[in-house]
């Protein structure tokens, strides 16, 4: 309400309160807006500035008239100004509407400055009806710690919002001092085609006006979506991922491998086995003259193999095939004497026959000190 005066376009004109927390609510946001006067900007410790202009502030004022038809001033005085000072200041503006159903103005006007109005709801359902009463926005924000009803949020309210932030008790966490939660998010904004792209007609509107951007923690998102997100918790493998079936694959379900150091000798009889006797693998003066690598490094494919090998369980199963790798990235060399493991992570699943589903892999290569030499999708047939 009050960051920039209130005139931002991620500012909440509408904070949706559960009926029984409402009281609650009201009291604590009353009490943290005592503290915030309007004062001269240049002042150290001022935490409100004045509008962007003395029109502006009579608009708001304006608007705050309008949303008096549903809704009771319960804190502020929109005429009241600070003592010797002069400009566009006017006080923060709390209002409670309660009976937001049968409301109007609460939903369709809204006041450009420090304003916003408090409204009860009763459940999920209740709680996406009223929100989508607002014709749609830039950005709505959720708090909760239930993946359950936040994914309830996204299919019922999520049409509506360029972007909807799901904010608990660990994304808030890694706020930033502007109180906005750090950027764990999905999908594209609305209407807004990235790089410059270009693109047209009735496939443009399909492609990018249903799209909806979801910003919060890994854990969230992750029930949202029901995909595995690096940053949510997971469950650490007490039997091989490889001999559970399609159905008994919990996402996040993740085994963690041994190390294996990788030798000269290594490097040189993958060369000689594969054929590959690129320069930066075999020839020590012509690796150390390259920028990138400083000495001779593994195979890209090496890696790939070796870390296939610490992985694998070579028991028939329930894993079918392998079919392929997606976004693979060798993301930093591995030199001679350095180790690797791997954490193999279930990412995905799609069932494609009955009998029969993909599973997508999670898999992270990692060095000695901890950090990702490789990192890529391992796609699954599994038996369901």
């Amino acid at each position: 309400m009050t960051t920039k005066a209130g005139q931002k376009c991620t500012a909440i004109r509408r904070a949706m309160v559960p009926a029984a927390l409402l009281d609650a609510a009201q009291a604590a946001l009353i009490e943290r807006l005592g503290k915030i006067a309007p004062a001269d900007p240049r002042k150290e410790g001022t935490k409100l500035g004045a509008l962007v202009s003395v029109a502006q502030r009579d608009d708001v004022r304006a608007k705050i008239k309008e949303l008096s038809a549903d809704a009771a001033i319960v804190f502020g005085d929109p005429n009241a100004a600070p003592v010797n000072a002069t400009g566009a200041f006017m006080s923060p503006v709390l209002l409670r509407c309660e009976n937001p159903r049968t409301a109007r103005a609460v939903h369709d006007v809204e006041a450009f400055g420090p304003v916003s109005t408090l409204m009860p709801y009763k459940d999920a359902a209740d709680a996406i009806a009223l929100a989508n009463r607002g014709k749609g926005s830039l950005v709505a924000s959720v708090f909760t710690y239930d993946t359950g009803f936040a994914r309830e949020i996204v299919l019922g309210s999520g049409a509506f919002h360029g972007r909807l932030a799901f904010i608990d008790r660990d994304s808030a966490k890694e706020s930033t001092g502007h109180g906005s939660p750090m950027p764990h998010l999905i999908h594209g904004g609305p209407g807004r085609a990235g790089g410059g792209e270009e693109l047209g007609g009735i496939r443009g509107v399909m492609h990018y006006m249903q799209r909806t951007a979801l910003q919060g923690h890994p854990r969230t998102l992750s029930a949202i979506v029901s995909r595995y997100i690096a940053g949510m918790p997971t469950e650490e493998a007490q039997q091989h991922p490889f001999r559970r079936k399609f159905h008994d694959l919990p996402l996040g379900y993740q085994l963690k491998t041994k190390a294996r150091e990788i030798t000269l000798d290594d490097i040189e009889h993958f060369a000689t086995f594969t054929g590959d006797n690129f320069y930066a693998h075999m020839d020590e003066a012509a690796a150390r003259a390259n920028p990138l690598f400083g000495g001779r490094v593994a195979h890209g494919y090496l890696i790939l193999s070796f870390a296939a090998g610490l992985f694998v369980d070579p028991d028939p199963g329930p894993v079918l095939a392998n079919y392929g790798l997606d976004t693979l990235r060798f993301v930093k060399p591995v030199k001679p004497g350095d180790a690797i493991q791997v954490a193999l992570t279930v990412k995905d699943k799609t069932l494609r026959k009955p009998d029969q589903g993909e599973v997508r892999w999670d898999v992270v290569v990692t060095n000695r000190a901890g950090e990702v030499v490789a990192a890529y999708d391992l796609l699954t047939m599994n038996a369901a």
